[in-house]
């Protein structure tokens, strides 16, 4: 016979399933390809594949992404994560990655949705929460990481729920999307990843200066930057700016350019069908064959072959 804590900790576990088969319905109801399906709810995008993946390259945007379905990793720099169903993720400033699905089925698909945020919106929530939110611990480096995850709980869970469901009913959610937005953003907030998202919010943080630093970087990839110009425009040393870049996005900021350029140019050969030299050109390479290592080194394939690649997986999920 069960005690009346273990009873209720049975029925919690059974609303958490039932919330999240409801999540992992409206998803996929609402994901008919297997692509990226964004909505009428502003910032929400959806997520589903029937088959694991090779690795995809992206750049994630400050978001909080909801596994709800499925298997995932995520690799930045020296470290890779591993999400699954009931997890989610926060990114607190843009990021390179490479991310591939490894549990998913037609059967069993693998589903996800995004909420992209402002960090404006989340510096003023920060202040608004004031006193009910606890300090932030400086002294770990690894809660610097802008890419990390934790477990959805609870009262997280019936907010996605509601914010989810608004996708079934359109006419509410000019009145009711702002309202349950905020107050996702408020759970995440007070949740384990508070901290982590607290440090970016606050003014003049280093890690705030790292982000800013970042946006530089996003909006001036293609140019010729030296660490000492980027320390210099937020006012820290090289040295300083070299060891906060790292713990956040867990590279230099060098090879945090060299990503986005690869990227970009991996889109470009893909989605604009530029050629491999004309690709190097646009994002700032000024050798193509210095392109093409380093393409290799960080896909695993010469561009050409990646691209050839990359294709025929398209191809194949079109028609499934």
């Amino acid at each position: 016979m069960l005690s009346e804590n273990q009873e209720t900790g049975v029925e919690l576990d059974a609303d958490i399933e039932q919330m999240r088969q409801r999540i992992a319905s409206t998803v996929e109801r609402w994901t008919p390809n297997q692509q990226v399906q964004d909505t009428l709810v502003p910032g929400l995008q959806l997520f589903r594949s029937d088959n694991p993946t090779s690795c995809t390259a992206t750049v994630y945007e400050p978001s909080v992404c909801f596994m709800v379905q499925g298997t995932k990793s995520v690799s930045f720099g020296d470290r890779e994560l591993f999400y699954q169903a009931l997890t989610y993720m926060v990114s607190s400033v843009h990021l390179p990655v490479l991310g591939r699905i490894l549990d998913a089925s037609p059967e069993s698909p693998y589903l996800a949705f995004k909420l992209t945020f402002d960090p404006q919106e989340v510096s003023n929530l920060v202040l608004e929460m004031g006193a009910q939110l606890p300090p932030v611990n400086d002294c770990c480096a690894e809660g610097n990481c802008a890419l990390s995850m934790a477990t959805i709980e609870h009262p997280l869970l019936d907010a996605l729920c509601r914010f989810t469901g608004l996708l079934d009913a359109p006419q509410d959610i000019p009145v009711l999307a702002p309202l349950i937005r905020r107050e996702i953003l408020y759970r995440v907030l007070l949740g384990d990843m508070g901290p982590r998202m607290r440090k970016f919010a606050v003014a003049d943080s280093s890690v705030q200066r790292v982000s800013r630093v970042i946006a530089v970087l996003k909006d001036r990839y293609t140019e010729s930057l030296k660490v000492r110009e980027l320390a210099d425009e937020v006012n820290m040393s090289e040295s300083a700016l070299f060891h906060t870049f790292k713990q956040v996005t867990r590279m230099s900021p060098l090879q945090y350019q060299k990503k986005l350029r690869l990227h970009e140019a991996r889109r470009l050969m893909l989605s604009e069908g530029l050629e491999a030299a004309t690709a190097s050109y646009r994002v700032g390479y000024e050798s193509p064959s210095h392109f093409s290592r380093e393409y290799s080194r960080l896909f695993g394939a010469p561009p050409r072959a990646d691209v050839i690649k990359l294709r025929g997986e398209q191809a194949v999920s079109a028609l499934s």
